[in-house]
């Protein structure tokens, strides 16, 4: 073990001074970079979905959950990834996620089937939601108050606009059919990043943890997970199948254990498990909104263009107001939470929106389908919108949060 790494073990906050990581904005350039798959890959197949469907003979239903498969992958898995993170070393858990998401990544552009692709984009979903929590727990460890502001903003603002940048990439890609690969480009564009990012971050990254966390929820991350599969799955399903008793029934039973996965979370508070949903936030009104908007807003913006714009200029200043209203000790939680609305709700509006789509596409042609799929857009957004009122002008206190 590194003397830094020593230093970080004991008080990752407490790199202010002499301690800090010399070779920190390297680090942060690496993360930042291999953090940059996630961000693109979330948008940068949906451009591809008709050439998919073309080539593999996918459904309606099988392209929805090509896509939303990944989201809901990434929203079962992200807030343990960051427990893991900070128990068994947050370099350890973000080099798993790069490896598995190139792996992931070659698996999906050489899927012969629809059920093929769908596998290979939930291991995506999952290797990224093992990386993502760990960039923002490692600049807390390894940059001083004062630089963490420079940091984040280097973070959001990338973030904020690889959305678009995905949406349009997937065109050019799909469109240039390099080497013949078609749609298949989209993935394998991937490939030469995770390398060169692992090799980056083995030389360049520290290791960091937190020996105070307490041990990863396992079976709170499980019931999650199943708890957003039930809902999802309904949705996603219940136009082919005619929307059956069972249909419901497995929807209101999703929404019943994420209920009951609350009420477990309210009652480990104190215990030595690391909290999973922090339900104690949802008291805080600035957060909760801010949330919703997040969920709503994420929900209508599936393969926009415009609404992916539209995203990068919302989700900086809202993460900053919802995450200055919680304390300071709850901002990684805060954060997870924040990350798992936005996938949560992607994989919900592309349920209920390609629901409507793919319903009128068999009678209508792609133009009328899509016109017909438009108010519920224009809904979530109006939702948004209407959520938005209830945040505070400006970025609260800190202590705002404090119970």
């Amino acid at each position: 073990m590194s003397a830094y790494e020593t230093h970080a073990a004991a008080d990752p906050a407490a790199t202010a001074g002499a301690a800090a990581y010399p070779r920190r904005w390297l680090a942060a350039v690496v993360m930042i970079g291999a953090a940059l798959m996630d961000m693109i890959d979330l948008t940068v197949v949906n451009v591809a979905l008709p050439t998919i469907r073309r080539d593999l003979g996918a459904s309606g239903t099988e392209l929805e959950w090509v896509v939303s498969a990944y989201m809901l992958a990434f929203a079962a898995v992200l807030i343990i990834a960051g427990s893991f993170g900070d128990l068994f070393g947050r370099k350890r858990v973000f080099l798993a996620g790069i490896a598995g998401f190139g792996v992931a990544s070659l698996a999906a552009g050489l899927a012969q089937t629809p059920a093929e692709l769908i596998a290979a984009r939930v291991v995506q979903g999952a290797a990224a939601a093992a990386m993502i929590p760990q960039v923002l727990a490692t600049f807390r460890a390894i940059f001083s108050h004062d630089e963490r502001g420079k940091a984040f903003g280097m973070y959001g603002a990338i973030l904020g606009f690889a959305s678009a940048l995905g949406l349009v990439l997937g065109g050019v890609l799909t469109d240039a059919d390099l080497f013949g690969w078609s749609w298949r480009s989209v993935f394998f564009i991937n490939l030469p990043i995770a390398v060169l990012a692992f090799a980056a971050a083995v030389r360049l990254v520290p290791e960091t943890r937190d020996r105070s966390a307490g041990r990863p929820d396992v079976t709170g991350a499980v019931l999650l997970a199943a708890a957003l599969v039930a809902v999802a799955y309904p949705l996603l399903e219940g136009r082919s199948l005619g929307w059956p008793a069972w249909a419901w029934l497995l929807l209101a039973a999703g929404l019943v254990m994420l209920a009951g996965l609350g009420l477990i979370e309210e009652r480990r508070q104190h215990t030595r498990v690391a909290p999973l949903l922090r339900t104690r936030l949802f008291r805080i009104p600035a957060f909760t909104a801010g949330l919703f908007v997040m969920l709503a807003f994420s929900a209508g913006a599936q393969g926009l263009v415009l609404a992916g714009a539209g995203l990068s200029l919302l989700v900086i200043p809202l993460a900053n107001v919802v995450l200055a209203a919680v304390p300071s000790r709850a901002a990684g939680g805060a954060s997870g939470l924040f990350s798992t609305a936005q996938q949560l709700g992607g994989a919900l509006g592309v349920a209920v929106v390609g629901t409507i789509f793919f319903g009128q596409l068999g009678a209508h042609s792609f133009t009328q389908a899509f016109t017909h799929s438009l108010p519920v857009t224009a809904g979530l957004f109006l939702a948004a919108a209407a959520l938005s009122l209830m945040l505070p002008r400006t970025a609260v206190a800190e202590e705002y949060g404090q119970e």
